[in-house]
């Protein structure tokens, strides 16, 4: 793709290095934009010509390039070719470039970026996405979700919008995705809950209030625990009847479960958060016995002294290897009901590839688990994997040290309306609080995902409300800037293109910057980061900002007007779909704000502007 520029070098530059042109596509990539020169659209790295070369001397890279560059001719395509630092420079011709990328941009709408050759012979896969993280009880439980009688708190936050912006770029690129909410609905803390209900909890506070009862409940019995072993001895019983199939702990454990499901159903759709299936851990209880059947029969199961069953990893007794798979009582443990979830979703969903996002305290545990699933004789163990996320820092609202996500969702849209009413404007908002928290919501996606998702992050409330500069409110802004342009003028300037008209620096540099969405979707498709699509989006944003205020449309003759109006519009469709894999809703309403939202203009150098007027 990149409107299929790529391919068209890659075929003149087979011809001259022998090459096939699908061994030359990746080779070449679109030239970022510069504040102070006009520069190429494309350059080939002669460098990763030569890596897979047999010759022990490496020749010069820069002689190379232009011995390269002088076999090279222009066509209709490539107006010129000049070299770099290493590299092959390849500039469009000047109304070429504008009419095929906004056409691309028109025609394939959510699919821009997508089509590219750097997917090309890219098979439809199944994917299945499961997210986890630790809770309050340092239980490590999955996906987005929370413990079950748990109330959300902001690390499910994260969880959640890493995993969704997985499964939102997976599904893009074409494959078959099964997003899981897999529930942390068993294990040890149950037994603590179940105990501490029975001795703190209260009826009346279950049915006005339940989670919040439930956790006060849950903070009180662990703190008992501590000091009363007495309390930990019912515990471990009551998690042991659970286990055991006992009527009256399960009818109190679907209870908590029933109760819990539905706020958190209720979060996920404040969230726009959709699942294709609810599962648990629960049901896993009984075919996590079927496991340790399964390791006994392989001779890979070892009871301890203690009495709990293990599995030496490492095969030569290396403590730091050894997995525990049952408690003494023969109650199962996590890793044991995690090996039977994968065991369950390969026979389900024959998944090509499975993924685990979950904190980085859990690498080890996914090590482990993985390791197992391959000792067992599960090669598709391979086709498991974990990406891990850092820690956020500094999340606190105005309810003290634990900070629950409902409270951080209400707080971001209570601020929103603070901002949107200081500031003065004739026009009222449609919806104001669903604006509110889906600009707020923007602010705290984009501030996540700015950096490496694996790296710890400080959270600043101020600094994430700012419109002005890198933020997700910036990008909302922009987005209902540009879309009120289209309602303005869209019904007289939106019928003919003239792609002459948009030759000025501010336009040509927009151009070079959609050339290179597909680049950013797939370096994103390779690694899992979602920091490229934030990174390109914020500057396709600037680069609207410093257009919408020296490309005039009003007052402008016809054919400059229309052709401007096309290139916004271009701009506001791949802003929206980058937003949309990313989990932002886009806003058509300008929430308003009271700083300017644009950097400096940029210094480009002068382009020629065509037989059009410019303003």
């Amino acid at each position: 793709m990149a409107c299929g520029f790529r391919r068209s070098i890659a075929s003149q530059l087979s011809r001259v290095l022998d090459l096939p042109p699908e061994n030359l596509i990746k080779s070449i990539s679109a030239v970022p934009i510069s504040r102070k020169e006009e520069v190429a659209d494309f350059q080939l790295s002669v460098d990763s010509l030569l890596e897979n070369s047999n010759d022990p001397v490496r020749p010069d890279i820069q002689v190379q390039a232009k011995k390269l560059a002088e076999k090279l001719k222009c066509d209709t395509v490539v107006s010129e070719i000049s070299t770099g630092p290493g590299t092959v420079n390849f500039k469009i011709n000047r109304e070429l470039l504008t009419k095929a990328v906004l056409h691309q941009v028109i025609e394939d709408g959510s699919k821009y970026g997508l089509k590219s050759e750097l997917f090309s012979g890219l098979p439809p896969r199944k994917v299945v996405v499961e997210f986890r993280f630790f809770c309050f009880c340092c239980v490590p439980q999955i996906y987005c979700s929370p413990n079950v009688a748990k109330k959300f708190h902001v690390g499910h936050l994260r969880s959640t919008i890493i995993g969704n912006f997985i499964a939102n770029l997976k599904e893009a690129l074409g494959h078959q995705v099964t997003r899981i909410n897999y529930l942390g609905d068993w294990g040890m803390q149950f037994g603590l809950l179940g105990t501490g209900f029975q001795l703190f909890g209260y009826e009346e506070k279950l049915q006005s209030n339940p989670l919040q009862h439930l956790f006060e409940v849950y903070v009180q019995v662990n703190k008992e625990a501590a000091d009363n072993k007495n309390i930990a001895k019912l515990a471990h019983e009551f998690f042991q009847r659970l286990e055991l199939g006992d009527i009256q702990a399960l009818s109190l454990w679907q209870r908590f479960r029933d109760l819990s499901i539905e706020e958190y159903i209720r979060i996920y759709q404040r969230l726009g958060i959709y699942f294709d299936e609810y599962s648990g851990e629960s049901f896993y209880r009984e075919k996590s016995q079927e496991v340790l059947k399964l390791l006994e029969s392989k001779g890979l199961l070892q009871k301890t002294i203690k009495g709990t069953a293990i599995v030496d990893l490492s095969g030569n007794g290396d403590s730091s290897s050894i997995c525990t798979v049952m408690r003494s009582d023969g109650t199962s443990l996590y890793a044991t009901r995690d090996i039977a979830a994968a065991i369950d979703r390969m026979d389900k969903y024959n998944f090509d590839t499975m993924i685990y996002v979950t904190d980085k305290g859990q690498k080890k545990h996914f090590q482990q688990v993985f390791q197992m699933l391959k000792i067992m004789g599960y090669d598709w163990a391979e086709r498991c994997q974990h990406v891990p996320f850092g820690v956020v820092q500094g999340m606190k609202t105005r309810r003290g040290d634990v900070t629950f996500l409902e409270d951080v969702l209400n707080e971001i849209r209570l601020r929103m309306l603070q901002n949107m009413a200081s500031i003065k404007t004739t026009k009222e908002l449609e919806n104001p609080q669903e604006t509110a928290e889906r600009v707020g919501l923007a602010a705290l996606i984009i501030q996540d995902f700015r950096g490496l998702l694996l790296s710890d992050y400080q959270f600043s409330w101020d600094r994430v409300f700012q419109s002005r500069g890198d933020t997700g409110v910036f990008l909302q802004y922009t987005h209902a800037r540009l879309h009120s342009l289209e309602e303005t003028f869209g019904s007289g300037y939106l019928n003919d293109l003239n792609t002459a008209c948009l030759q000025e620096p501010q336009s040509v540099s927009i151009l070079q910057h959609l050339l290179r969405f597909d680049e950013v979707l797939f370096k994103s498709s390779q690694d899992l980061q979602p920091r490229h699509i934030v990174s390109y989006l914020l500057t396709l944003s600037h680069l609207a900002a410093v257009a919408h205020k020296t490309l005039q449309i009003k007052d402008s003759p016809p054919d400059v007007a229309g052709a401007r109006l096309h290139l916004f519009k271009a701009v506001r469709s791949v802003l929206a779909n980058g937003m949309k894999l990313l989990g932002i809703i886009p806003v058509s309403e300008r929430p308003p704000v009271g700083q300017k939202t644009q950097r400096r203009p940029q210094r480009v150098a002068p382009t020629r502007t065509g037989n059009c007027p410019v303003s």
